[in-house]
């Protein structure tokens, strides 16, 4: 009897520790209002806003203890706003970093993020974290399910409607950087929207 009251105690603490893991996980990131972003452009009564996230504080609130700028990766928020009366579509969708000498970057798919930390490529991070990256032969801290939990993945956007999400850019944010994007384009008729550029000076 003790026997059994022992065991269903140990499956009751590990339900429980699940729960609250599960929980963590899931925590939810949501952006303010479009509004409250100070990089944004309006064109064709659609919006577009953009945030770099490379402070502490910032990562933090998306991506908990992982902060992807230590490695190499610089996470921009990207929310778009559709005030048109026509559905738009984003499966064309190209966002490139601009740096200050107009180097282009393209995105990094977040689904490969995790490579850009292999192991067998060690690699000396610029910016405010100067030294070489520490980088663990089991343990990659860029697998964590936030990066791809949090990628922009929508790829149409009714009137009316909001999408939002993080892309991901191998390079140190600086100040004088755009956000360029292209590849919006109207779903009916295939018109494709001028194209935006975001300056990303907060």
């Amino acid at each position: 009897m003790r026997s059994a009251i022992l065991t269903f105690k140990t499956v009751v603490l590990l339900l429980s520790i699940g729960a609250l893991w599960g929980a963590d996980k899931e925590k939810s990131f949501k952006p303010g209002p479009i509004e409250s972003y100070p990089c944004r452009l309006t064109q064709e009564k659609v919006t577009i806003a953009a945030e770099p996230f490379d402070k502490e504080e910032e990562t933090k609130s998306a991506f908990g203890k992982l902060n992807p700028n230590r490695y190499g990766i610089l996470p921009v928020l990207v929310i778009i706003r559709n005030d048109s009366g026509e559905t738009i579509s984003l499966e064309d969708l190209r966002v490139e970093y601009i740096t200050e000498a107009r180097q282009r970057i393209e995105a990094t798919p977040a689904h490969d993020v995790a490579k850009t930390n292999s192991p067998a490529r060690p690699r000396v991070t610029p910016g405010p974290w100067p030294g070489p990256v520490p980088r663990g032969t089991r343990n990659n801290p860029l697998n964590a399910w936030e990066i791809e939990g949090r990628a922009f993945v929508a790829r149409m956007l009714p009137p009316g409607e909001t999408a939002s999400g993080f892309f991901y850019f191998q390079a140190p944010h600086r100040a004088g950087a755009t956000l360029y994007i292209t590849g919006i384009k109207e779903a009916r008729s295939r018109r494709a929207l001028f194209y935006f550029e975001i300056p990303l000076d907060k």
